[in-house]
């Protein structure tokens, strides 16, 4: 349904997506993350032919971003760009099935996005989570294949959250790809088949939430002690990735949990309420991403370093 094939795109110096290769399939729900500068905006406003590469090719359905959505294939709805003013919200999502060539009966898209009971108030006297809401009526007007949502929740309250993914989930079971940025990773984790992770422009990593917590390897261990901590002690212990102390509760991570659990034992402590759990997905972005800025400004610094040696 989407295929980018080694797509680039550069602001003056800024490399925003850099030699990007993906394909998202029907009935995905797919969580496009990375932080702020990876690339996730650019990405989707190349998707959405908004943009258009500097070399590689992006294809929807088989074609151009331009003429999928002319065909009614594709629903957006975007953080950038204001509402209508001086319009209620059912004359809005009127005039976006209007212009859909495959509408959805107006009221079945007002219930969908919960905006049934606002639909005679104004776009602009509205709250930033009814004004997501709008978005979301704005995007599903009509029979799209593809469902491209940037920040979706923003603003809205947890039984607005909770009722936006329950539809998003009907939307993928009917066959919809849904293909969603987020900065919740709760979210991500909870509702996506399929995790992208872009990092300055590249995709660092794609695959199921669980993949994604496996890809670092390290596993949490927490406990309890009833004597006082030596963090010295602890700093020693094999395969320590982290080590927090707070009073006499211990908190750790480590790239070999069984080895440094044994460890433990064998310094002669002995740990109450011990826990040894993998890494949510917010704990395993952060250290896929840091493990990869650090790389990269490794290799900046080298190559620096190499070009200054030259020079002399």
């Amino acid at each position: 349904m989407v295929h980018f094939d080694r797509v680039e795109k550069s602001y003056g110096t800024v490399r925003a997506v850099s030699d990007l290769s993906l394909e998202l399939h029907a009935g995905e729900t797919v969580a496009l993350l990375g932080p702020n500068g990876a690339g996730k905006s650019s990405t989707l406003d190349l998707l959405l032919g908004l943009r258009t590469p500097d070399s590689g090719t992006v294809r929807l359905f088989g074609t151009t971003p331009q003429q999928a959505i002319a065909q009614g294939r594709v629903g957006a709805m975007l953080q950038s760009g204001g509402l209508m003013e001086e319009v209620t919200v059912r004359e809005m999502v009127g005039l976006a099935r209007s212009l859909h060539p495959r509408p959805h009966p107006l009221s079945e898209v007002m219930a969908r996005a919960g905006i049934t009971d606002i639909a005679d108030r104004k776009v602009d006297k509205l709250s930033g989570g009814q004004e997501q809401r709008v978005r979301f009526a704005l995007a599903t007007a009509g029979a799209n294949d593809l469902i491209v949502l940037d920040e979706p929740t923003t603003g809205m309250d947890v039984t607005s959250r909770q009722a936006f993914w329950a539809t998003m989930r009907e939307q993928a079971e009917q066959g919809r790809t849904v293909l969603f940025a987020t900065h919740y990773l709760e979210e991500a984790d909870e509702v996506a088949d399929r995790v992208l992770v872009l990092h300055r422009g590249r995709l660092l990593a794609d695959g199921t939430a669980a993949e994604i917590k496996a890809m670092t390897g390290v596993r949490r261990i927490a406990f309890d002690l009833d004597e006082p901590v030596d963090e010295v002690l602890l700093r020693a212990l094999p395969h320590l990735a982290d080590l927090q102390v707070s009073g006499r509760t211990v908190r750790m991570r480590s790239h070999d949990a069984d080895a440094t659990v044994q460890a433990v034992y064998a310094s002669g402590l002995y740990p109450r309420g011990l826990e040894v759990s993998g890494l949510g997905l917010e704990q395993a972005f952060i250290a896929i991403t840091d493990a990869a800025t650090a790389a990269t400004d490794a290799g900046a610094t080298a190559a620096a370093t190499t070009a200054e040696e030259a020079q002399r």
